[in-house]
């Protein structure tokens, strides 16, 4: 989950994230972020401090009294040293200062992700355990052997499989993979279907006329 209310840094940021295999929503206020993140479907929270509606530091502090345990990354032009201890005293995980570099960001990513194997599983498996996702190495096995996939084919294998069972649209794949200013054909998402299928096997991921995609436990 990314909450940033400016589009000349969210969209270019998500888009290095989906490059990097990260599925990404984007939410451009603060009661946007908090209500989306609260339902605690979100490992990961990237959020800035000053939004619209409500502040970053008050996102924080409501998803912690709510429980959610998501990974926060404070990504914000507040860098002064009063500002990054309210925010990792509010419940932050790290606190990265605008301007930044995306390999520094994705490195503490990884970083995070890195600190969350000791509480929560690294691994989630699919398709009858015939598949598996390490998302913190963010590579896919099938039957044993590793199958190099790109950045993008990862995401959506990560969202399909975090919702087994789940029927998926192309328009919620083409949301949460390609994000909601994608303007291109819909189809594209068939086409990664068709991609991953070839890589893995054709029930890898299974699809219904009228329902969409989904991948089974």
């Amino acid at each position: 989950m990314l909450v940033e209310d400016d589009a000349r840094i969210a969209q270019p940021t998500a888009d290095a994230l989906r490059e990097a295999g990260y599925a990404v929503t984007w939410a451009q206020t603060g009661p946007e972020g908090l209500e989306a993140a609260a339902l605690g479907e979100y490992p990961l929270v990237i959020l800035d401090v000053m939004l619209p509606g409500m502040d970053g530091f008050t996102v924080a502090r409501e998803l912690r009294e709510q429980g959610v345990e998501s990974a926060i990354l404070f990504l914000t032009a507040r860098g002064e040293l009063s500002d990054r201890v309210e925010g990792l005293d509010l419940g932050g995980d790290a606190y990265l200062v605008k301007p930044f570099a995306v390999p520094e960001l994705l490195a503490t990513l990884r970083a995070l992700a890195r600190r969350e194997r000791g509480t929560s599983a690294p691994r989630v498996a699919f398709a009858q355990g015939r598949g598996t996702l390490d998302t913190v190495a963010r590579t896919v096995t099938w039957d044993g052997a590793e199958v190099a996939v790109t950045g993008r084919e990862y995401a959506l294998l990560e969202v399909l499989s975090q919702a087994p069972e789940r029927w998926f649209t192309r328009e919620d794949l083409i949301d949460r993979v390609w994000g909601p200013e994608f303007d291109g054909e819909a189809r594209i998402v068939d086409v990664y279907v068709r991609y991953v299928r070839r890589k893995l096997a054709p029930e890898a991921i299974t699809s219904e006329r009228g329902r969409g995609y989904r991948v089974e436990r």
